[in-house]
Protein backbone atom coordinates (compact mmCIF):
# COMPACT_ATOMS: atom_id res chain seq x y z
CA UNK A 1 0.00 0.00 0.00
CA UNK A 2 1.37 3.41 -0.95
CA UNK A 3 1.98 5.88 1.85
CA UNK A 4 3.04 9.51 1.50
CA UNK A 5 5.36 11.62 3.61
CA UNK A 6 5.27 15.41 3.35
CA UNK A 7 8.73 16.96 3.24
CA UNK A 8 9.93 20.43 2.36
CA UNK A 9 9.00 20.93 -1.29
CA UNK A 10 6.61 18.03 -1.88
CA UNK A 11 5.59 14.52 -0.90
CA UNK A 12 7.56 11.29 -1.01
CA UNK A 13 5.73 8.03 -1.76
CA UNK A 14 6.83 4.76 -0.20
CA UNK A 15 5.57 1.35 0.85
CA UNK A 16 6.58 -0.85 3.77
CA UNK A 17 6.54 -4.63 4.13
CA UNK A 18 7.71 -7.02 6.83
CA UNK A 19 8.91 -6.63 10.38
CA UNK A 20 12.38 -6.34 11.92
CA UNK A 21 15.40 -4.09 11.37
CA UNK A 22 14.69 -1.39 8.78
CA UNK A 23 16.08 -1.44 5.23
CA UNK A 24 15.28 1.51 2.95
CA UNK A 25 15.53 0.95 -0.80
CA UNK A 26 16.09 3.89 -3.18
CA UNK A 27 16.06 3.52 -6.99
CA UNK A 28 17.86 5.33 -9.80
CA UNK A 29 16.68 8.11 -12.11
CA UNK A 30 13.90 7.42 -14.59
CA UNK A 31 12.62 4.60 -12.40
CA UNK A 32 10.38 3.91 -9.41
CA UNK A 33 10.34 1.76 -6.30
CA UNK A 34 9.14 -1.11 -8.52
CA UNK A 35 12.84 -1.55 -9.37
CA UNK A 36 13.12 -3.58 -6.15
CA UNK A 37 10.01 -5.72 -6.64
CA UNK A 38 12.07 -8.93 -7.00
CA UNK A 39 14.22 -8.29 -3.90
CA UNK A 40 11.62 -7.21 -1.36
CA UNK A 41 10.02 -10.63 -0.66
CA UNK A 42 13.42 -12.22 0.04
CA UNK A 43 14.50 -9.40 2.36
CA UNK A 44 11.18 -9.61 4.23
CA UNK A 45 11.56 -13.40 4.52
CA UNK A 46 15.04 -12.83 5.98
CA UNK A 47 13.49 -10.85 8.85
CA UNK A 48 13.68 -7.23 7.76
CA UNK A 49 11.17 -4.40 7.56
CA UNK A 50 11.62 -3.09 4.04
CA UNK A 51 10.64 0.38 2.85
CA UNK A 52 10.82 1.02 -0.90
CA UNK A 53 10.83 4.73 -1.77
CA UNK A 54 9.90 6.67 -4.90
CA UNK A 55 12.48 9.43 -5.31
CA UNK A 56 11.31 13.02 -5.63
CA UNK A 57 9.78 13.49 -9.08
CA UNK A 58 9.46 9.74 -9.65
CA UNK A 59 6.79 7.06 -9.30
CA UNK A 60 4.00 8.29 -7.07
CA UNK A 61 6.03 11.06 -5.39
CA UNK A 62 5.12 14.61 -6.33
CA UNK A 63 6.63 15.89 -9.57
CA UNK A 64 7.65 19.51 -9.01
CA UNK A 65 10.81 20.15 -6.96
CA UNK A 66 13.39 22.96 -6.95
CA UNK A 67 16.42 20.72 -6.51
CA UNK A 68 17.42 17.36 -8.04
CA UNK A 69 20.82 16.94 -6.38
CA UNK A 70 22.00 13.93 -4.43
CA UNK A 71 22.08 16.14 -1.36
CA UNK A 72 18.38 16.91 -1.76
CA UNK A 73 17.56 13.23 -2.32
CA UNK A 74 19.58 12.34 0.79
CA UNK A 75 17.42 14.72 2.80
CA UNK A 76 14.27 12.96 1.58
CA UNK A 77 15.65 9.53 2.46
CA UNK A 78 16.68 10.67 5.93
CA UNK A 79 13.17 12.08 6.44
CA UNK A 80 11.69 8.69 5.56
CA UNK A 81 14.07 6.91 7.95
CA UNK A 82 13.17 9.29 10.78
CA UNK A 83 9.46 8.89 10.06
CA UNK A 84 9.75 5.11 10.16
CA UNK A 85 11.65 5.17 13.44
CA UNK A 86 15.14 4.34 12.08
CA UNK A 87 18.00 3.72 12.08
CA UNK A 88 18.14 1.88 8.78
CA UNK A 89 20.34 0.16 6.28
CA UNK A 90 20.20 2.38 3.21
CA UNK A 91 20.35 0.81 -0.26
CA UNK A 92 20.80 3.17 -3.19
CA UNK A 93 21.07 2.55 -6.92
CA UNK A 94 22.91 4.85 -9.34
CA UNK A 95 22.10 8.46 -8.33
CA UNK A 96 20.73 7.14 -5.02
CA UNK A 97 24.07 5.50 -4.28
CA UNK A 98 25.51 8.97 -4.06
CA UNK A 99 22.54 10.14 -1.99
CA UNK A 100 23.08 7.23 0.42
CA UNK A 101 26.71 8.30 0.84
CA UNK A 102 25.62 11.81 1.79
CA UNK A 103 22.91 10.56 4.14
CA UNK A 104 25.34 8.30 5.99
CA UNK A 105 27.87 11.11 6.35
CA UNK A 106 25.29 13.67 7.52
CA UNK A 107 23.32 11.51 9.95
CA UNK A 108 25.46 8.58 11.14
CA UNK A 109 22.98 7.79 13.91
CA UNK A 110 20.26 7.11 11.32
CA UNK A 111 22.24 5.00 8.82
CA UNK A 112 23.81 1.80 10.13
CA UNK A 113 25.14 0.51 6.79
CA UNK A 114 25.06 1.46 3.12
CA UNK A 115 24.68 -0.67 0.00
CA UNK A 116 25.47 1.11 -3.26
CA UNK A 117 24.36 -0.57 -6.49
CA UNK A 118 26.16 0.73 -9.60
CA UNK A 119 26.52 4.09 -7.84
CA UNK A 120 27.33 7.50 -9.24
CA UNK A 121 29.19 8.70 -6.17
CA UNK A 122 32.29 10.41 -7.60
CA UNK A 123 33.13 13.12 -10.10
CA UNK A 124 33.06 11.49 -13.52
CA UNK A 125 35.59 11.84 -16.33
CA UNK A 126 35.78 10.06 -19.67
CA UNK A 127 39.09 8.52 -20.70
CA UNK A 128 40.25 7.43 -24.12
CA UNK A 129 40.10 3.79 -23.02
CA UNK A 130 36.40 4.18 -22.15
CA UNK A 131 35.62 5.23 -25.72
CA UNK A 132 37.09 1.99 -27.01
CA UNK A 133 34.39 0.04 -25.13
CA UNK A 134 31.38 -0.45 -27.40
CA UNK A 135 28.78 -0.81 -24.65
CA UNK A 136 30.02 2.45 -23.08
CA UNK A 137 29.74 4.33 -26.39
CA UNK A 138 26.24 2.97 -27.04
CA UNK A 139 25.03 3.65 -23.53
CA UNK A 140 26.35 7.22 -23.46
CA UNK A 141 24.83 7.99 -26.87
CA UNK A 142 21.37 6.93 -25.71
CA UNK A 143 21.76 8.63 -22.32
CA UNK A 144 22.62 11.90 -24.03
CA UNK A 145 19.65 11.51 -26.35
CA UNK A 146 17.32 10.90 -23.43
CA UNK A 147 18.69 13.71 -21.29
CA UNK A 148 19.24 16.43 -23.86
CA UNK A 149 16.18 15.74 -25.99
CA UNK A 150 13.90 14.49 -23.24
CA UNK A 151 13.34 11.40 -25.36
CA UNK A 152 11.56 8.41 -23.85
CA UNK A 153 12.50 6.17 -26.84
CA UNK A 154 16.16 7.03 -26.26
CA UNK A 155 15.82 6.05 -22.61
CA UNK A 156 14.27 2.75 -23.63
CA UNK A 157 17.20 2.22 -26.02
CA UNK A 158 19.62 2.93 -23.17
CA UNK A 159 17.83 0.41 -20.95
CA UNK A 160 18.29 -2.26 -23.61
CA UNK A 161 22.06 -1.72 -23.32
CA UNK A 162 21.93 -1.41 -19.54
CA UNK A 163 20.27 -4.84 -19.24
CA UNK A 164 22.73 -6.95 -21.28
CA UNK A 165 21.63 -10.51 -21.96
CA UNK A 166 19.34 -11.36 -19.05
CA UNK A 167 16.13 -9.35 -18.81
CA UNK A 168 13.52 -9.69 -16.03
CA UNK A 169 10.67 -12.12 -16.75
CA UNK A 170 8.18 -9.24 -16.72
CA UNK A 171 10.33 -7.02 -18.94
CA UNK A 172 7.60 -5.89 -21.39
CA UNK A 173 5.33 -4.83 -18.52
CA UNK A 174 8.22 -3.20 -16.66
CA UNK A 175 9.29 -1.25 -19.73
CA UNK A 176 5.72 -0.17 -20.37
CA UNK A 177 5.38 1.13 -16.82
CA UNK A 178 8.63 3.11 -17.06
CA UNK A 179 7.48 4.54 -20.39
CA UNK A 180 4.09 5.64 -19.04
CA UNK A 181 5.58 7.18 -15.89
CA UNK A 182 8.08 9.27 -17.85
CA UNK A 183 5.27 10.62 -20.01
CA UNK A 184 3.37 11.96 -16.98
CA UNK A 185 3.60 15.74 -16.47
CA UNK A 186 6.85 16.75 -14.79
CA UNK A 187 8.46 13.32 -14.81
CA UNK A 188 10.82 13.91 -17.73
CA UNK A 189 11.83 17.23 -16.17
CA UNK A 190 12.77 15.31 -13.03
CA UNK A 191 14.73 12.82 -15.12
CA UNK A 192 16.62 15.60 -16.89
CA UNK A 193 17.26 17.45 -13.63
CA UNK A 194 18.78 14.38 -12.03
CA UNK A 195 20.84 13.73 -15.14
CA UNK A 196 22.32 17.22 -14.96
CA UNK A 197 23.22 16.97 -11.27
CA UNK A 198 26.90 16.24 -10.74
CA UNK A 199 27.95 13.64 -8.14
CA UNK A 200 30.61 15.93 -6.67
CA UNK A 201 28.53 16.53 -3.53
CA UNK A 202 28.56 12.79 -2.85
CA UNK A 203 32.24 12.42 -3.67
CA UNK A 204 33.07 15.13 -1.15
CA UNK A 205 31.40 13.07 1.59
CA UNK A 206 33.00 9.67 0.94
CA UNK A 207 35.73 10.27 3.51
CA UNK A 208 33.10 11.14 6.13
CA UNK A 209 31.23 7.83 5.94
CA UNK A 210 32.11 5.60 8.89
CA UNK A 211 29.48 2.88 8.67
CA UNK A 212 30.11 -0.29 6.62
CA UNK A 213 29.62 0.15 2.86
CA UNK A 214 29.01 -2.52 0.22
CA UNK A 215 29.45 -1.49 -3.41
CA UNK A 216 27.99 -3.83 -6.05
CA UNK A 217 28.94 -3.37 -9.71
CA UNK A 218 27.96 -5.26 -12.84
CA UNK A 219 30.86 -6.36 -15.04
CA UNK A 220 28.99 -5.17 -18.17
CA UNK A 221 27.68 -1.87 -16.84
CA UNK A 222 27.63 0.51 -19.84
CA UNK A 223 27.93 3.61 -17.67
CA UNK A 224 31.67 3.00 -17.22
CA UNK A 225 34.36 1.68 -19.49
CA UNK A 226 35.76 -0.21 -16.49
CA UNK A 227 33.09 -0.80 -13.81
CA UNK A 228 35.57 -2.59 -11.52
CA UNK A 229 37.89 0.41 -11.55
CA UNK A 230 35.00 2.74 -10.67
CA UNK A 231 33.90 0.54 -7.79
CA UNK A 232 37.47 0.25 -6.53
CA UNK A 233 37.91 4.03 -6.63
CA UNK A 234 34.84 4.47 -4.42
CA UNK A 235 36.20 1.97 -1.89
CA UNK A 236 39.58 3.69 -1.88
CA UNK A 237 37.94 7.08 -1.16
CA UNK A 238 36.18 5.71 1.93
CA UNK A 239 37.97 5.52 5.28
CA UNK A 240 40.23 2.42 5.41
CA UNK A 241 38.37 -0.79 6.17
CA UNK A 242 34.94 0.76 5.68
CA UNK A 243 34.00 -0.54 2.22
CA UNK A 244 34.06 -3.67 0.15
CA UNK A 245 33.40 -4.25 -3.54
CA UNK A 246 31.49 -7.13 -5.11
CA UNK A 247 31.25 -7.70 -8.87
CA UNK A 248 28.38 -9.52 -10.57
CA UNK A 249 29.53 -11.13 -13.79
CA UNK A 250 27.26 -10.42 -16.75
CA UNK A 251 25.23 -7.71 -15.00
CA UNK A 252 24.75 -4.25 -16.45
CA UNK A 253 23.61 -1.11 -14.65
CA UNK A 254 20.69 -2.87 -12.92
CA UNK A 255 22.12 -5.89 -11.08
CA UNK A 256 19.20 -5.89 -8.64
CA UNK A 257 16.79 -6.38 -11.57
CA UNK A 258 18.87 -8.82 -13.60
CA UNK A 259 20.18 -10.97 -10.73
CA UNK A 260 18.00 -10.16 -7.70
CA UNK A 261 18.74 -13.41 -5.86
CA UNK A 262 22.48 -12.85 -6.17
CA UNK A 263 22.20 -9.26 -4.98
CA UNK A 264 20.03 -10.30 -2.01
CA UNK A 265 22.63 -12.96 -1.08
CA UNK A 266 25.40 -10.37 -1.19
CA UNK A 267 23.38 -7.90 0.88
CA UNK A 268 22.44 -10.46 3.54
CA UNK A 269 26.00 -11.77 3.80
CA UNK A 270 27.20 -8.19 4.18
CA UNK A 271 24.63 -7.38 6.87
CA UNK A 272 25.50 -10.55 8.76
CA UNK A 273 29.23 -9.82 8.64
CA UNK A 274 31.14 -8.71 11.70
CA UNK A 275 31.72 -5.26 10.19
CA UNK A 276 28.02 -4.58 9.59
CA UNK A 277 26.97 -5.92 13.01
CA UNK A 278 29.51 -3.85 14.91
Amino acid sequence: MTEHLAVDGGTIAYEVAGAGPLIVLAHGMGDSRAAYRAMIPSLVAAGYRVAAVDLRGCGESSAGWPDWSRTAIAGDLLAVIRHLGGPAVLVGHSISGGAATIAAAREPSLVTAVVELAPFTRKQSIHLGDLRVKRFRRGMLHLLGAGVLGSVPQWRAYLDVAYPGVKPADWPERLGRIDSLLREPGRMKAFQGMGRSAPTDAGAQLGNVHCPVLVVMGSLDPDWGDPHAEGSAIIEALPPGTGRLEMIEGAGHYPHNQFPDQVVSLVLAFLHSDAARA
